[in-house]
């Protein structure tokens, strides 16, 4: 496909349509989740915010997704009508989750049950990987049958990683939208109408909605917003890196969701390795840890925008890039991995934040704002599907 000024303009409005619709559908959202019931109220120290705040906003950035998707997508075939399906199966169960806080195992099968509909209703399966270095002795390893469990448990576990870092005003729909976009040059680069056009609308209903949720959040987007983020990001990714060039079709995607997937893996072999279930809540993601180092909620977004958007950089040169790509993926490998652990392990200037874990202190909130938290309204499940 040749791209032209027309499919260009259409893109560009996919993505405005998508901005216009969430923002002016995310009033009415947290509307309707004040009268639902679906209020966060902070009970514990994991969560950043004081006062009762509405959730379910996820549900603004899916109508203006959804519908610039359908007026704009010249061909819905099979592969697209099923991450729609999917998308739709996680929306029911967030709009559910935000108001009764459902157990993470039914959460947990309803998300298999969305991926397995991409799979196979819809026939996307990561199916092999290629060699990013161009060996000659190997150009791709073929998944085969295992193919179909790799892919749904690719699904489950971005889903659940976009969830994971939900934690802080502004982080997940902004770490999303940041990818989104590295994903729509990509795609664009790459000449992938359908997924253009897909992507443009994420990027404009993330956009929609993410001036409501800066901090201090006004609406929070809950499951509802945080798994169908994570959800589209995972099959999109599936639909159209995966299958695209042998030499990007193994890092880009994990470059472009670098955070998201060092969070859920960090935080699987921290709590194994201190004999806890992975699915047991703690305070030890990786925007607490930027928290208790005494940064603010706008510096640890700000940090974590930062490093998502280094990282989709790095996937973006790659897709240009020949002689280089071996040392745009190593220096993107080590820059993120350098600062991750300067976040893990903490450094001299943090004497308090050691001496609370010394101690066994709990670590004392970042309040930006104090109001106080109503005892009645129901408590946020934050705390994400598989934890």
């Amino acid at each position: 496909m040749t791209l032209d000024i027309n499919f260009l303009l259409r893109v560009g409005a996919a993505l405005l349509v998508a901005g216009v619709i969430s923002f002016l559908t995310t009033p009415m959202v947290k509307s309707l989740a004040t009268h639902f019931g679906a209020i966060d109220v902070p009970k514990d120290n994991r969560r950043m915010h004081t006062v009762p705040i509405p959730r379910m906003g996820g549900l603004a950035i899916f109508i203006g997704f959804l519908l610039s998707v359908l007026v704009f997508t010249k061909e819905i075939d099979r592969g697209l009508q099923s991450i729609l399906l999917g998308s739709m199966v996680l929306i029911i169960l967030g709009v559910f989750d935000d108001k009764y806080a459902l157990s993470a195992k039914l959460k947990l099968v309803f998300q298999l049950l969305a991926a397995a509909i991409v799979v196979f209703y819809g026939d996307l399966r990561i199916d092999q990987l290629a060699n990013p270095f161009g060996s000659s002795l190997y150009s791709y390893l073929d998944f085969g049958i295992f193919a179909y469990p790799i892919t749904i448990i690719w699904i489950v576990a971005i889903t659940n990683a976009v969830n994971f870092i939900d934690g802080l005003d502004g982080l997940a729909c902004g770490v999303s939208c940041i990818s989104s976009v590295n994903l729509l040059v990509i795609a664009l680069l790459v000449s992938d109408a359908q997924v253009s056009i897909v992507v443009a609308a994420l990027t404009g209903a993330c956009l929609g909605f993410v001036p409501y949720n800066f901090n201090p959040a006004k609406i929070f987007m809950g499951d509802t917003g945080s798994t169908f983020l994570g959800f589209i990001l995972a099959t999109v990714s599936i639909r159209g890196l995966f299958k695209a060039y042998t030499v990007i079709s193994f890092i880009v995607p994990f470059l472009l969701l670098g955070l998201p997937i060092f969070d859920i893996c960090f935080a699987v072999i921290r709590r194994v390795a201190s004999g806890k279930s992975p699915m047991e809540a703690d305070r030890g993601h990786f925007h607490h840890r930027l928290i208790d180092m005494g940064f603010s909620q706008k510096q640890s977004v700000a940090i974590a925008y930062i490093l998502t958007g280094l990282l989709g950089l790095a996937a973006v040169l790659l897709t240009v890039s020949g002689a280089m790509k071996a040392l745009i993926m190593l220096g993107s490998i080590i820059l993120v991995g350098a600062i991750g652990m300067r976040v893990i392990l903490g450094d001299k200037p943090h004497a308090k934040f050691w001496h609370h874990v010394k101690h066994g202190i709990p670590p004392e909130p970042n309040h930006e704002h104090d109001h106080y938290a109503s005892p009645e309204a129901p408590e946020r499940n934050e705390e994400k599907p598989n934890e």
